[in-house]
């Protein structure tokens, strides 16, 4: 498939739409992280958090994000470049509503600031740019050797733990470390992974490419910033920069960079599918305290290790 296509089948598959199947007791509806009852978004077991299972999970406000866009900006031709997200305040198990506004709506450019509330308390909000797509580039620019994701069908088993208070995520999780064989075990190494989501993020919705990124992209986070002694740092927003939309419903994930000083990190992945690499997802985050020994009282996390 060329790029050309891939841009076309993204396209074509962008929104998200109501599936009128999802009544059936399958697995993605039975395990929907949300019910939608009017304006509101109710979680549901699925969605508690890797830090506490009172706690909505963080990754999921990057998919409710990208749901409002697919649903309400993607008109005129314009494609998601850039959709940020800040996670400055963790959310309860409680209903969420999501409003958007269009800052900026020209030919070429739209930008939309959504906002994620529970409780009408702000938890999560997104700035999301889109860009008229079209026109070609006359020269050649540099880009870095592509890494190419393998099938999932050839890649075994999704990871499933074995070890007590171990996270389980909930999608398919496949762990390609290309660096393990020359230091097995040390942590400290370029990191792979393959993620493809298996709940409706939204009861009777399936799921659009930029959902599916918006799930996807909190996983940046431990795969650029676990080290030798686990999760290192921990994220306090995500950005993916976009050049299409995925042609697969996997996405691979590919550590590409990290730095820190004096508690501060920031990282960043870059996303592959099927056809290469098409952006990536950088990541500003906080050293993690608690896990390290914080104050008396906190709660220690458990280690998902990517």
């Amino acid at each position: 498939m060329t790029t050309d296509s891939a841009k076309a089948a993204g396209e074509a598959g962008l929104r998200t739409r109501d599936a009128p199947d999802a009544q059936r007791g399958d697995g993605a509806a039975a395990g929907a992280f949300f019910h939608r009852f009017g304006d509101e978004l109710h979680p549901q077991p699925a969605a508690r958090g890797y830090w506490s299972a009172s706690r909505i999970h963080g990754r999921l406000f990057g998919g409710l994000a990208a749901r409002t866009v697919e649903r309400e900006h993607l008109e005129g031709g314009l494609v998601p470049a850039r959709l940020t997200l800040d996670l400055f305040r963790s959310a309860p198990m409680a209903p969420v509503t999501v409003s958007s506004e269009r800052v900026r709506d020209g030919r070429r450019i739209r930008v939309v600031d959504v906002g994620i509330r529970t409780g009408g308390e702000l938890v999560a909000r997104a700035q999301v740019v889109l860009l008229q797509a079209g026109g070609r580039a006359v020269g050649e620019v540099w880009s870095p050797p592509a890494w190419v994701p393998p099938p999932v069908d050839t890649l075994g088993p999704p990871h499933r733990t074995s070890r007590p208070g171990e996270f389980v995520p909930p999608f398919d999780l496949w762990r390609v470390d290309p660096d393990e064989r020359s230091s097995p075990g040390s942590g400290a190494v370029r990191r792979r992974a393959v993620l493809r989501e298996t709940r409706q993020l939204v009861l009777g919705e399936t799921l659009g490419p930029l959902v599916r990124l918006g799930l996807a992209a909190d996983y940046a986070s431990p795969l650029a910033n676990s080290g030798t002694s686990g999760l290192e740092f921990i994220n306090a927003d995500f950005t993916l920069r976009l050049c299409r939309m995925p042609a697969d419903e996997a996405i691979g994930m590919e550590s590409s960079g990290h730095m820190a000083s004096d508690g501060i990190a920031v990282g960043q992945a870059t996303l592959f599918d099927g056809l290469g690499a098409f952006g990536t997802c950088g990541v500003s985050a906080l050293a993690n305290v608690r896990r390290q020994g914080g104050a008396p009282g906190d709660p220690v996390a458990p280690s998902i290790g990517p």
